[in-house]
């Protein structure tokens, strides 16, 4: 990566080779809003030429978005004529201070490029088009619904696309509806809890709608706002502490399961030992400080858990 960014550099610095030509948005859409620019053109800091490119058409517009290659040809095919028009934009220069110059060179490009092509900019990114062919790919209806303003998301809370990705597979295993909504039988279901008044305090949380169900956006941004939370840490790490015996350096089953009892009727055998595998990240039949540590950066929600035994020492947002 480092070694593609110097080539690139060097090649959009000098005269001697031709003009370099990204496409920042890295991928398609539908032409009815520009989403978030990738940031890696913009680095360099030097003045870019921004160029829009429209597909005047009547019955099918070629512009290749959510459809296979083959559909596009033979659709594209039928035609009689296939339009472009390439309008060039006037060059865009980066800004005076230096330390800003790729996030708002890249937005006054968007801008400039929206505003010639009528549209309006969006925190959409290419990550968003990643989580909808994922929903795709698992048989979900309207997966539009599944896109959460990924370049928004990473901004305010540094969420990289793999762990929003990691976040989805979870979500998808929690049966969402044809409108991409999860219950709270459903989200409890996947760690082997019911919907005791606790826990249903803590879907609440992220049902701030009170529609009795969660959206994918929901669930990320509210798992990313705790995490965001700066007690966060400190709270996991006397969790911890408050669960184990003294003594010892590990989480049993039993340790669990009596941690639970101080905020909710532990669920039956079944569904104990799916919540204790969820901790076990390592599978070893034991949860580490580690594993703990690891489970609620994942799931920062399941602090709420063990409020009984931390409470007075640490304040808990959600409950």
């Amino acid at each position: 990566m480092v070694h593609f960014r110097m080539c690139f550099q060097r090649k959009a610095a000098g005269n001697s080779f031709p003009r370099v030509l990204l496409f920042p948005e890295g991928t398609t859409t539908n032409g009815r809003f520009l989403i978030s620019f990738q940031h890696g053109a913009f680095i360099p800091g030097y003045p870019v030429q921004p160029v829009v490119v429209r597909y005047p058409h009547v019955h099918f517009d070629q512009s290749w978005g959510n459809i296979s290659l083959i559909a596009l040809m033979f659709k594209m095919f039928t035609q009689f004529h296939n339009f472009m028009e390439v309008e060039y934009l006037p060059i865009v220069y980066p800004p005076e201070i230096k330390q800003e110059n790729a996030l708002h060179f890249a937005e006054n490009t968007s801008y400039a490029m929206a505003h010639a092509l009528n549209v309006l900019p969006t925190s959409y990114s290419y990550a968003d088009s990643m989580i909808a062919s994922r929903a795709e790919e698992a048989g979900k209806a309207n997966c539009s619904s599944y896109m959460v303003e990924m370049a928004w998301v990473k901004e305010v809370y540094g969420v990289s696309t793999a762990e929003a990705m990691e976040l989805l597979e979870h979500f998808l295993a929690m049966n969402p509806d044809s409108d991409g909504r999860v219950k709270a039988q459903d989200f409890w279901a996947l760690f082997g809890l019911y919907c005791s008044p606790l826990c249903k305090k803590i879907f609440h949380y992220f049902d701030f709608e009170n529609k009795e169900s969660i959206t994918f956006r929901q669930f990320l941004v509210g798992c990313a706002h705790l995490r965001k939370q700066p007690l966060f840490e400190g709270v996991c790490e006397t969790a911890f502490e408050k669960c184990k015996a003294p003594g010892t350096s590990d989480i049993s089953l039993a340790q669990l399961a009596d941690a639970l009892r101080s905020g909710m009727l532990p669920p039956a055998d079944d569904g104990m030992l799916k919540l204790f595998e969820t901790f076990d990240i390592d599978d070893d039949d034991k949860i580490s400080r580690d594993d703990f540590v690891a489970c609620l950066a994942r799931f920062p929600f399941m602090i709420a858990l063990f409020a009984g035994r931390i409470n007075g020492e640490v304040y808990i947002e959600i409950v």
